[in-house]
Protein backbone atom coordinates (compact mmCIF):
# COMPACT_ATOMS: atom_id res chain seq x y z
CA UNK A 1 0.00 0.00 0.00
CA UNK A 2 1.26 3.47 -0.78
CA UNK A 3 2.25 5.39 2.31
CA UNK A 4 -0.48 7.65 3.61
CA UNK A 5 -0.42 10.21 6.39
CA UNK A 6 -2.08 8.82 9.48
CA UNK A 7 -5.04 11.03 10.35
CA UNK A 8 -5.65 11.98 13.94
CA UNK A 9 -8.30 9.58 15.25
CA UNK A 10 -9.85 11.32 18.22
CA UNK A 11 -13.07 10.14 19.80
CA UNK A 12 -14.68 13.13 21.42
CA UNK A 13 -17.73 13.15 23.72
CA UNK A 14 -20.32 13.41 20.94
CA UNK A 15 -18.90 10.47 19.03
CA UNK A 16 -18.60 8.44 22.25
CA UNK A 17 -22.23 9.26 23.01
CA UNK A 18 -23.31 8.12 19.55
CA UNK A 19 -21.42 4.83 19.85
CA UNK A 20 -22.88 4.20 23.29
CA UNK A 21 -26.39 4.86 21.98
CA UNK A 22 -25.95 2.33 19.18
CA UNK A 23 -25.03 -0.30 21.78
CA UNK A 24 -28.24 0.41 23.69
CA UNK A 25 -30.39 0.43 20.55
CA UNK A 26 -28.96 -2.81 19.23
CA UNK A 27 -31.50 -4.99 21.02
CA UNK A 28 -34.34 -3.21 19.21
CA UNK A 29 -32.74 -3.20 15.78
CA UNK A 30 -34.35 -6.38 14.44
CA UNK A 31 -37.79 -5.24 15.57
CA UNK A 32 -37.26 -1.97 13.73
CA UNK A 33 -36.24 -3.79 10.53
CA UNK A 34 -39.20 -6.17 10.74
CA UNK A 35 -41.57 -3.26 11.31
CA UNK A 36 -40.27 -1.52 8.19
CA UNK A 37 -40.59 -4.76 6.19
CA UNK A 38 -44.23 -5.14 7.17
CA UNK A 39 -44.88 -1.56 6.02
CA UNK A 40 -43.26 -2.24 2.63
CA UNK A 41 -40.26 -0.04 3.41
CA UNK A 42 -37.71 -2.83 2.90
CA UNK A 43 -37.06 -5.25 0.07
CA UNK A 44 -39.42 -8.24 0.49
CA UNK A 45 -36.71 -10.84 -0.21
CA UNK A 46 -33.54 -9.02 0.84
CA UNK A 47 -34.66 -7.27 4.01
CA UNK A 48 -32.42 -9.43 6.21
CA UNK A 49 -29.37 -7.69 4.72
CA UNK A 50 -30.29 -4.72 6.94
CA UNK A 51 -29.32 -6.98 9.85
CA UNK A 52 -26.12 -8.25 8.16
CA UNK A 53 -27.87 -11.58 7.58
CA UNK A 54 -28.34 -13.67 4.41
CA UNK A 55 -25.55 -11.75 2.68
CA UNK A 56 -24.14 -12.72 -0.69
CA UNK A 57 -20.89 -14.75 -0.69
CA UNK A 58 -17.70 -12.71 -0.64
CA UNK A 59 -15.73 -13.11 -3.88
CA UNK A 60 -12.09 -14.14 -3.75
CA UNK A 61 -9.47 -11.45 -4.14
CA UNK A 62 -9.28 -7.76 -3.23
CA UNK A 63 -12.61 -6.05 -2.56
CA UNK A 64 -13.52 -2.36 -2.61
CA UNK A 65 -16.60 -1.44 -0.60
CA UNK A 66 -18.49 1.69 -1.75
CA UNK A 67 -21.50 3.16 0.00
CA UNK A 68 -24.04 5.71 -1.22
CA UNK A 69 -27.45 6.24 0.31
CA UNK A 70 -29.91 6.61 -2.56
CA UNK A 71 -30.62 5.84 -6.17
CA UNK A 72 -28.88 8.77 -7.87
CA UNK A 73 -25.81 8.51 -5.66
CA UNK A 74 -25.47 4.77 -6.26
CA UNK A 75 -25.85 5.05 -10.03
CA UNK A 76 -23.17 7.77 -10.06
CA UNK A 77 -20.61 5.23 -8.79
CA UNK A 78 -20.76 3.14 -11.96
CA UNK A 79 -18.32 5.19 -14.02
CA UNK A 80 -15.73 5.11 -11.23
CA UNK A 81 -16.19 1.37 -10.72
CA UNK A 82 -15.67 0.72 -14.43
CA UNK A 83 -12.53 2.89 -14.50
CA UNK A 84 -11.06 1.12 -11.46
CA UNK A 85 -11.93 -2.32 -12.82
CA UNK A 86 -10.22 -1.50 -16.11
CA UNK A 87 -7.04 -0.45 -14.29
CA UNK A 88 -7.14 -3.41 -11.87
CA UNK A 89 -8.84 -6.50 -13.36
CA UNK A 90 -8.32 -8.37 -10.08
CA UNK A 91 -10.68 -6.07 -8.16
CA UNK A 92 -14.18 -6.88 -6.96
CA UNK A 93 -16.68 -4.29 -5.77
CA UNK A 94 -19.34 -4.25 -3.08
CA UNK A 95 -21.84 -1.39 -3.36
CA UNK A 96 -24.15 -0.74 -0.42
CA UNK A 97 -27.08 1.62 -0.15
CA UNK A 98 -30.01 2.26 2.16
CA UNK A 99 -33.04 3.09 0.01
CA UNK A 100 -35.01 0.10 -1.33
CA UNK A 101 -35.34 1.52 -4.84
CA UNK A 102 -31.59 2.10 -5.10
CA UNK A 103 -30.88 -1.62 -4.97
CA UNK A 104 -33.61 -2.58 -7.40
CA UNK A 105 -32.48 -0.11 -10.06
CA UNK A 106 -28.75 -0.63 -9.52
CA UNK A 107 -29.15 -4.35 -10.15
CA UNK A 108 -30.34 -3.49 -13.68
CA UNK A 109 -27.32 -1.23 -14.24
CA UNK A 110 -24.68 -3.13 -12.30
CA UNK A 111 -21.09 -3.15 -13.63
CA UNK A 112 -19.24 -6.49 -13.89
CA UNK A 113 -17.68 -7.98 -10.74
CA UNK A 114 -19.96 -5.83 -8.58
CA UNK A 115 -22.30 -6.98 -5.82
CA UNK A 116 -25.04 -4.88 -4.29
CA UNK A 117 -26.18 -5.22 -0.69
CA UNK A 118 -28.27 -3.08 1.65
CA UNK A 119 -26.17 -1.51 4.39
CA UNK A 120 -27.05 -2.88 7.82
CA UNK A 121 -28.24 -0.64 10.61
CA UNK A 122 -25.40 1.05 12.48
CA UNK A 123 -25.34 -1.11 15.61
CA UNK A 124 -22.32 -3.06 16.93
CA UNK A 125 -23.48 -6.63 16.23
CA UNK A 126 -24.44 -5.80 12.66
CA UNK A 127 -21.24 -3.81 12.03
CA UNK A 128 -19.10 -6.70 13.23
CA UNK A 129 -20.99 -9.31 11.25
CA UNK A 130 -20.83 -7.19 8.08
CA UNK A 131 -17.11 -6.37 8.32
CA UNK A 132 -16.16 -9.93 9.33
CA UNK A 133 -17.97 -11.26 6.27
CA UNK A 134 -16.83 -8.79 3.60
CA UNK A 135 -13.32 -7.88 4.86
CA UNK A 136 -12.95 -4.93 2.44
CA UNK A 137 -9.53 -3.69 1.41
CA UNK A 138 -10.81 -0.13 0.94
CA UNK A 139 -13.99 1.63 2.09
CA UNK A 140 -15.34 4.52 -0.01
CA UNK A 141 -18.20 6.73 1.18
CA UNK A 142 -19.99 8.93 -1.36
CA UNK A 143 -21.70 12.32 -0.95
CA UNK A 144 -23.06 13.09 2.55
CA UNK A 145 -24.21 9.80 4.06
CA UNK A 146 -21.89 8.77 6.91
CA UNK A 147 -22.72 6.12 9.51
CA UNK A 148 -20.40 7.02 12.40
CA UNK A 149 -20.27 3.55 13.93
CA UNK A 150 -19.28 1.97 10.63
CA UNK A 151 -16.65 4.64 10.02
CA UNK A 152 -15.09 4.05 13.45
CA UNK A 153 -15.27 0.25 13.19
CA UNK A 154 -13.73 0.25 9.72
CA UNK A 155 -10.89 2.54 10.76
CA UNK A 156 -10.15 0.39 13.83
CA UNK A 157 -9.54 -2.57 11.51
CA UNK A 158 -6.93 -0.61 9.58
CA UNK A 159 -9.05 -0.49 6.43
CA UNK A 160 -8.32 2.74 4.49
CA UNK A 161 -11.27 5.13 4.26
CA UNK A 162 -12.04 7.61 1.48
CA UNK A 163 -14.88 10.08 1.03
CA UNK A 164 -15.66 11.02 -2.57
CA UNK A 165 -18.18 13.16 -4.42
CA UNK A 166 -18.87 15.05 -1.18
CA UNK A 167 -21.60 17.67 -1.44
CA UNK A 168 -22.63 20.03 1.36
CA UNK A 169 -24.70 23.13 0.77
CA UNK A 170 -25.10 26.01 3.22
CA UNK A 171 -28.16 24.48 4.89
CA UNK A 172 -26.43 21.14 5.47
CA UNK A 173 -23.34 22.91 6.78
CA UNK A 174 -25.40 24.95 9.25
CA UNK A 175 -27.13 21.81 10.54
CA UNK A 176 -23.75 20.19 11.23
CA UNK A 177 -22.17 23.12 13.02
CA UNK A 178 -23.91 22.31 16.31
CA UNK A 179 -22.25 18.87 16.28
CA UNK A 180 -19.08 19.87 14.48
CA UNK A 181 -16.83 17.92 16.87
CA UNK A 182 -18.62 14.70 15.87
CA UNK A 183 -17.98 15.35 12.18
CA UNK A 184 -14.42 16.47 12.81
CA UNK A 185 -13.73 13.16 14.59
CA UNK A 186 -15.18 11.25 11.63
CA UNK A 187 -13.56 13.22 8.81
CA UNK A 188 -10.11 12.85 10.36
CA UNK A 189 -10.41 9.09 10.05
CA UNK A 190 -10.40 9.38 6.26
CA UNK A 191 -7.13 9.03 4.35
CA UNK A 192 -8.60 10.89 1.39
CA UNK A 193 -11.49 13.34 0.95
CA UNK A 194 -12.75 14.72 -2.37
CA UNK A 195 -15.52 17.28 -2.81
CA UNK A 196 -17.67 18.07 -5.82
CA UNK A 197 -17.03 21.81 -5.52
CA UNK A 198 -15.03 24.41 -3.62
CA UNK A 199 -18.02 25.40 -1.45
CA UNK A 200 -18.27 21.86 -0.08
CA UNK A 201 -14.52 21.70 0.42
CA UNK A 202 -14.62 24.93 2.45
CA UNK A 203 -17.47 23.58 4.57
CA UNK A 204 -15.58 20.37 5.31
CA UNK A 205 -12.48 22.30 6.32
CA UNK A 206 -14.55 24.57 8.55
CA UNK A 207 -15.95 21.54 10.38
CA UNK A 208 -12.51 19.98 10.74
CA UNK A 209 -9.77 22.66 10.58
CA UNK A 210 -6.59 21.47 8.90
CA UNK A 211 -8.39 18.89 6.80
CA UNK A 212 -7.02 18.29 3.29
CA UNK A 213 -9.85 18.18 0.75
CA UNK A 214 -9.47 17.78 -3.02
CA UNK A 215 -12.01 19.25 -5.44
CA UNK A 216 -12.71 16.72 -8.20
CA UNK A 217 -16.12 17.67 -9.59
CA UNK A 218 -19.27 15.56 -9.68
CA UNK A 219 -19.13 11.83 -10.35
CA UNK A 220 -22.53 12.13 -11.98
CA UNK A 221 -20.90 13.88 -14.95
CA UNK A 222 -18.91 10.71 -15.61
CA UNK A 223 -21.87 8.36 -15.38
CA UNK A 224 -22.18 5.39 -17.71
CA UNK A 225 -25.31 5.15 -19.87
CA UNK A 226 -28.35 3.80 -18.08
CA UNK A 227 -29.48 0.36 -19.20
CA UNK A 228 -31.60 0.05 -22.30
CA UNK A 229 -34.77 -2.04 -22.57
CA UNK A 230 -35.48 -4.93 -24.96
CA UNK A 231 -38.87 -3.28 -25.49
CA UNK A 232 -37.36 -0.23 -27.19
CA UNK A 233 -37.56 -1.37 -30.85
CA UNK A 234 -41.23 -2.27 -30.42
CA UNK A 235 -42.00 1.03 -28.68
CA UNK A 236 -40.10 3.04 -31.29
CA UNK A 237 -42.22 1.45 -34.00
CA UNK A 238 -45.38 2.14 -32.01
CA UNK A 239 -44.48 5.82 -31.52
CA UNK A 240 -43.15 6.46 -35.03
CA UNK A 241 -44.25 9.83 -36.32
CA UNK A 242 -45.23 11.19 -32.92
CA UNK A 243 -43.54 14.16 -31.20
CA UNK A 244 -42.40 12.56 -27.94
CA UNK A 245 -40.86 14.29 -24.94
CA UNK A 246 -40.13 13.30 -21.35
CA UNK A 247 -40.71 14.77 -17.91
CA UNK A 248 -38.23 12.84 -15.74
CA UNK A 249 -38.05 12.23 -11.98
CA UNK A 250 -41.02 14.50 -11.42
CA UNK A 251 -42.84 15.72 -8.34
CA UNK A 252 -46.25 17.36 -8.13
CA UNK A 253 -44.92 20.87 -8.86
CA UNK A 254 -43.10 19.67 -11.99
CA UNK A 255 -46.12 17.72 -13.16
CA UNK A 256 -48.39 20.74 -12.91
CA UNK A 257 -46.12 22.62 -15.34
CA UNK A 258 -45.51 19.63 -17.64
CA UNK A 259 -49.17 18.70 -17.94
CA UNK A 260 -50.21 22.30 -18.60
CA UNK A 261 -47.59 22.51 -21.34
CA UNK A 262 -48.74 19.20 -22.81
CA UNK A 263 -52.33 20.44 -22.85
CA UNK A 264 -51.17 23.40 -24.95
CA UNK A 265 -49.26 21.12 -27.27
CA UNK A 266 -52.12 18.66 -27.64
CA UNK A 267 -54.49 21.39 -28.79
CA UNK A 268 -51.95 22.43 -31.41
CA UNK A 269 -50.59 18.97 -32.33
CA UNK A 270 -52.84 16.08 -31.24
CA UNK A 271 -50.15 13.48 -32.03
CA UNK A 272 -47.77 14.80 -29.35
CA UNK A 273 -47.00 12.46 -26.44
CA UNK A 274 -45.59 13.21 -23.01
CA UNK A 275 -43.81 10.34 -21.23
CA UNK A 276 -44.08 11.30 -17.57
CA UNK A 277 -41.75 9.35 -15.25
CA UNK A 278 -42.42 10.30 -11.62
CA UNK A 279 -39.69 10.09 -9.02
CA UNK A 280 -42.04 7.92 -6.95
CA UNK A 281 -44.03 5.54 -9.18
CA UNK A 282 -46.53 4.93 -6.37
CA UNK A 283 -47.92 8.40 -7.14
CA UNK A 284 -49.36 7.20 -10.46
CA UNK A 285 -53.01 7.50 -9.38
CA UNK A 286 -52.40 11.08 -8.26
CA UNK A 287 -50.86 11.89 -11.65
CA UNK A 288 -53.78 10.27 -13.47
CA UNK A 289 -56.14 12.54 -11.54
CA UNK A 290 -54.10 15.56 -12.61
CA UNK A 291 -54.32 14.37 -16.24
CA UNK A 292 -58.10 14.11 -15.96
CA UNK A 293 -58.30 17.64 -14.60
CA UNK A 294 -56.43 18.82 -17.72
CA UNK A 295 -58.61 16.69 -20.00
CA UNK A 296 -55.61 14.58 -21.07
CA UNK A 297 -55.96 10.86 -21.82
CA UNK A 298 -53.31 8.60 -20.29
CA UNK A 299 -51.96 5.04 -20.04
CA UNK A 300 -50.04 3.28 -17.26
CA UNK A 301 -46.71 1.63 -18.13
CA UNK A 302 -46.84 -0.51 -14.95
CA UNK A 303 -50.06 -2.18 -16.15
CA UNK A 304 -48.61 -3.04 -19.53
CA UNK A 305 -50.68 -0.39 -21.28
CA UNK A 306 -49.22 1.09 -24.45
CA UNK A 307 -50.18 4.49 -25.84
CA UNK A 308 -53.04 4.47 -28.30
CA UNK A 309 -52.92 7.08 -31.08
CA UNK A 310 -55.21 9.21 -28.90
CA UNK A 311 -53.14 8.83 -25.69
CA UNK A 312 -51.65 12.16 -24.63
CA UNK A 313 -49.67 11.14 -21.51
CA UNK A 314 -47.90 7.84 -20.90
CA UNK A 315 -47.38 7.53 -17.14
CA UNK A 316 -44.07 5.68 -16.76
CA UNK A 317 -44.80 4.41 -13.25
CA UNK A 318 -41.97 1.87 -13.12
CA UNK A 319 -38.48 1.75 -11.62
CA UNK A 320 -35.29 1.34 -13.59
CA UNK A 321 -36.45 2.39 -17.07
CA UNK A 322 -35.04 5.90 -17.36
CA UNK A 323 -32.48 4.60 -19.86
CA UNK A 324 -35.40 3.64 -22.11
CA UNK A 325 -37.20 6.97 -21.77
CA UNK A 326 -34.11 9.10 -22.41
CA UNK A 327 -33.32 7.07 -25.53
CA UNK A 328 -36.86 7.51 -26.82
CA UNK A 329 -37.16 11.23 -26.08
CA UNK A 330 -35.00 13.85 -27.83
CA UNK A 331 -35.78 16.37 -25.07
CA UNK A 332 -36.40 15.95 -21.33
CA UNK A 333 -37.58 18.19 -18.53
CA UNK A 334 -35.61 17.20 -15.42
CA UNK A 335 -37.87 17.16 -12.37
CA UNK A 336 -37.45 18.45 -8.87
CA UNK A 337 -36.76 21.87 -10.35
CA UNK A 338 -40.15 23.53 -9.85
CA UNK A 339 -40.57 22.83 -6.14
CA UNK A 340 -38.67 22.46 -2.86
CA UNK A 341 -36.74 19.35 -3.93
CA UNK A 342 -34.24 21.62 -5.74
CA UNK A 343 -33.49 19.50 -8.75
CA UNK A 344 -32.38 16.05 -9.89
CA UNK A 345 -29.41 14.77 -11.88
CA UNK A 346 -29.23 16.14 -15.46
CA UNK A 347 -26.27 14.04 -16.58
CA UNK A 348 -28.15 10.77 -17.19
CA UNK A 349 -30.21 12.52 -19.87
CA UNK A 350 -27.11 14.23 -21.29
CA UNK A 351 -25.32 10.90 -21.53
CA UNK A 352 -28.09 9.60 -23.79
CA UNK A 353 -28.26 12.77 -25.97
CA UNK A 354 -31.62 13.95 -24.64
CA UNK A 355 -31.66 17.76 -24.48
CA UNK A 356 -32.06 18.95 -20.88
CA UNK A 357 -34.66 21.51 -19.85
CA UNK A 358 -35.08 22.46 -16.20
CA UNK A 359 -37.03 24.71 -13.88
CA UNK A 360 -35.62 27.48 -11.66
CA UNK A 361 -34.91 25.43 -8.50
CA UNK A 362 -31.67 23.45 -8.87
CA UNK A 363 -29.73 24.05 -5.64
CA UNK A 364 -29.03 20.32 -5.18
CA UNK A 365 -27.12 20.36 -8.48
CA UNK A 366 -26.08 24.00 -8.56
CA UNK A 367 -22.54 23.35 -9.77
CA UNK A 368 -23.72 20.88 -12.42
CA UNK A 369 -26.33 23.21 -13.87
CA UNK A 370 -23.91 26.15 -13.71
CA UNK A 371 -21.46 24.14 -15.83
CA UNK A 372 -24.13 23.20 -18.31
CA UNK A 373 -25.56 26.70 -18.55
CA UNK A 374 -22.14 28.30 -19.05
CA UNK A 375 -21.55 25.93 -21.98
CA UNK A 376 -25.02 26.48 -23.44
CA UNK A 377 -25.80 22.84 -22.66
CA UNK A 378 -29.22 23.25 -21.03
CA UNK A 379 -32.18 25.62 -21.04
CA UNK A 380 -34.12 27.16 -18.17
CA UNK A 381 -37.92 27.22 -18.38
CA UNK A 382 -40.05 29.03 -15.83
CA UNK A 383 -43.65 28.03 -16.57
CA UNK A 384 -45.84 26.01 -18.91
CA UNK A 385 -45.71 28.59 -21.71
CA UNK A 386 -41.91 28.81 -21.73
CA UNK A 387 -41.67 25.01 -21.55
CA UNK A 388 -44.02 24.68 -24.52
CA UNK A 389 -41.91 27.14 -26.49
CA UNK A 390 -38.63 25.47 -25.51
CA UNK A 391 -39.87 22.09 -26.75
CA UNK A 392 -40.17 23.59 -30.23
CA UNK A 393 -36.89 25.54 -30.19
CA UNK A 394 -34.80 25.07 -33.35
CA UNK A 395 -31.51 24.66 -31.48
CA UNK A 396 -32.36 21.64 -29.28
CA UNK A 397 -29.81 19.41 -31.02
CA UNK A 398 -27.11 22.05 -30.59
CA UNK A 399 -27.86 22.25 -26.85
CA UNK A 400 -27.56 18.47 -26.53
CA UNK A 401 -24.28 18.44 -28.48
CA UNK A 402 -22.73 21.12 -26.25
CA UNK A 403 -23.81 19.23 -23.12
CA UNK A 404 -22.33 15.99 -24.45
CA UNK A 405 -19.01 17.69 -25.17
CA UNK A 406 -18.93 19.08 -21.65
CA UNK A 407 -19.66 15.67 -20.20
CA UNK A 408 -16.83 14.07 -22.14
CA UNK A 409 -14.47 16.71 -20.78
CA UNK A 410 -15.70 16.32 -17.19
CA UNK A 411 -15.47 12.54 -17.37
CA UNK A 412 -11.70 12.77 -17.87
CA UNK A 413 -11.31 13.86 -14.24
CA UNK A 414 -12.42 10.44 -13.05
CA UNK A 415 -9.02 9.00 -13.96
CA UNK A 416 -7.30 11.21 -11.37
CA UNK A 417 -9.79 10.11 -8.72
CA UNK A 418 -9.39 6.48 -9.73
CA UNK A 419 -5.62 6.61 -9.41
CA UNK A 420 -5.78 8.34 -6.03
CA UNK A 421 -8.09 5.65 -4.65
CA UNK A 422 -6.01 2.83 -6.07
CA UNK A 423 -2.99 4.30 -4.28
CA UNK A 424 -4.78 3.44 -1.02
CA UNK A 425 -5.15 -0.22 -2.00
CA UNK A 426 -2.86 -3.03 -0.86
CA UNK A 427 -0.64 -4.27 -3.68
Amino acid sequence: MAEQPTPKKSTGPLLRLYLAATRLLGVRAWKHIESRRKRGKEHPERWREKGADAMAPRPDGPLIWMHAVGLGEVLALRGLIEAMAEARPDLNFLVTSSARASGEVFDRNRPPRTIHQYLPLDVPVFRKRFLDHWRPDLAVWAEQDLWPGFVVATARRGIPLAMINARMNARSFTSRQNVRSLYADLYRRFAYLAAQDSVTADHLRALAPGLEVAVTGSLKAACSPLADSPDRPTIETLLAGRAVWCAASTHAEDEAVALAAQAMRHRRAPASLLILAPRLPARAAEIAQACEEQGLSYAFRSEGQVPAPTTVVWIADTFGEMGLWYRLCPVSLIGGSFGPVQGHNPWEAVRLSSTVLHGPNTANFAADYAQLESAGGTRLVTDAASLDAALDAPDLRDIAARASALQESAAGGIITLRDRLLDLMPR
